[in-house]
């Protein structure tokens, strides 16, 4: 999928460079407070769910200011001066908007409740709303090798202990999932996800329209999850409960990616799904002015990364696919994988080796990263025409193990997120010796639920 750079940039140089009739710009504005918003910290059923509350109180999670939303009168003064909000962040404390005129951000620069501005993207009138994915794939064959009930997803699941972790009557059921991605496409026409317990969608990019068009990479990343059909290929946790959002723009790439996400996750968090999933990883832009530097891979620099680090914080335990990065220049994790906090996924073939184009750790400040690793080689998945296929890379490790991250947590209901994450990670076959390619290795996930229910 799509890569990450960073978001430096000279204002002054963007807006000396003149503005064409048919482009917009969208700026992000850092504030210094959230205003008044009227909410209250008692009242967190204002803007919080109910299972969202839940969530937190069974982990021991408070409701804090984070959680309260921006002023709508910091929104209107915005507007006032010409741009129109199209994303806020309550955890970053920012606010995305856009505007025909570059000349907007120095205007919203002199209010004394911006601390900075910052360009985030740049786009033409009449540019396509949406472009497919062609991933390299194979095409399964008729039959699978081996009749059995999983059929051609048996490896990738069975590489973890999931099978057992099913057969002891754990498959998802009564977790809620989000699953992070850049479109959904026929996943409402696919007979595999017919029996998709599915709680809603939301699409950041293009508020009211459907997640089921556009890009298929997220159908392919739902059904290594969520698929069921007997004999030919079941998901890793296919009872439990799903929200799709979209927030990938695959038409270009700049930072507003970041914005997208982070509006997708505290969403996710707002309506109380308990695990995320996300294949979404970031390090080039269109704008080489925007990069960030490897050595900024601390899971404190990005605004996704932070923004995953919020996630975390909240009691959700977060997935993120490491990267593809492996056997290219930039070679490392990706942006939010370096998030201290969350469980990020690297690759392997179905002989337990290293994938190439898995991407490699340490992070920047010498933490390992990936956390772990799944079957991203050849790995199982369904498209948009409801054909099963073969496909490369951690964006298919990263669902095949946050299903079964879903079944130890319905295991094991009394247990934190953070208890969850290092339940898996112990469980690695190379805990003993982790490292930048496999981290803390292959799970057992079945062993984990062992070891997780003695401590009980």
């Amino acid at each position: 999928m799509s890569r990450y750079i960073g978001i430096l940039v000279c204002l002054a140089c963007l807006i000396a460079s003149g503005t064409r009739a048919a482009e917009r710009f969208c700026f992000r504005v850092y504030l210094k407070d959230k205003g008044i918003s009227g909410c209250s910290l008692e009242r967190p059923g204002e803007y919080l769910s109910e299972a969202a509350i839940e969530r937190r109180e069974r982990q021991g999670v408070e409701v804090e200011d984070s959680d309260l939303p921006i002023a709508r009168a910091y929104l209107d003064t915005l507007s006032a001066c010409g741009g129109t909000p199209v994303l806020t962040s309550k955890w970053m404390a920012t606010v995305v908007v856009a505007s025909g005129d570059s000349a907007v951000a120095e205007r919203i620069m002199r209010l004394p409740m911006v601390d900075s501005v910052k360009w985030v993207w740049k786009g033409e009138a009449g540019m396509p709303l949406f472009e497919a994915s062609r991933d390299t794939a194979m095409l399964a064959p008729a039959d699978p090798p081996e009749r059995s009930l999983y059929g051609f997803s048996e490896k990738q699941i069975k590489m973890l202990g999931g099978i057992k972790l099913h057969k002891a009557g754990f498959e998802g059921k009564g977790v809620r999932i989000a699953v992070v991605d850049a479109g959904f496409r026929n996943v409402d026409r696919i007979s595999v996800f017919d029996s998709l317990r599915l709680e809603g969608t939301r699409n950041f990019l293009f508020p009211g329209r459907s997640v089921f068009e556009e890009d298929d990479h997220g159908t392919k990343v739902l059904s290594c999850l969520a698929a069921y059909d007997p004999g030919r290929m079941i998901g890793t946790a296919p009872k439990a409960s799903y929200w799709l959002l979209k927030s990938e723009d695959v038409r270009s790439e700049y930072p507003i990616e970041e914005d997208y996400w982070a509006a997708a996750v505290e969403f996710a968090d707002s309506v109380g799904v308990d695990i995320i999933t996300s294949s979404l990883g970031y390090f080039s832009f269109d704008q080489k002015t925007m990069e960030y530097g490897k050595d900024q891979l601390d899971g404190r620099t990005s605004l996704i990364s932070r923004a995953a680090g919020m996630a975390a914080k909240k009691g959700i335990l977060l997935f993120c696919s490491a990267g593809n990065e492996g056997n290219g220049d930039w070679e490392k994790v990706t942006f939010p994988a370096d998030a201290p906090d969350v469980l990020t996924v690297g690759a392997v073939t179905g002989r337990k080796e290293h994938s190439l184009f898995s991407s490699k750790g340490p992070t920047a400040d010498g933490r390992v990263k990936p956390d772990v690793v799944a079957m991203g080689s050849a790995a199982c998945v369904v498209d948009a025409d409801g054909c099963i296929r073969f496909v490369n890379g951690t964006s298919f490790a990263t669902p095949i193990l946050a299903g079964l991250g879903a079944c130890l947590w319905q295991a094991l209901p009394s247990l934190t997120s953070r208890e969850i994450m290092d339940l898996i990670r112990m469980a690695g076959d190379r805990r003993k010796k982790p490292g930048a390619e496999f981290g803390y290795g292959i799970p057992d996930m079945y062993k984990a639920y062992k070891k997780g229910k003695k401590k009980r």
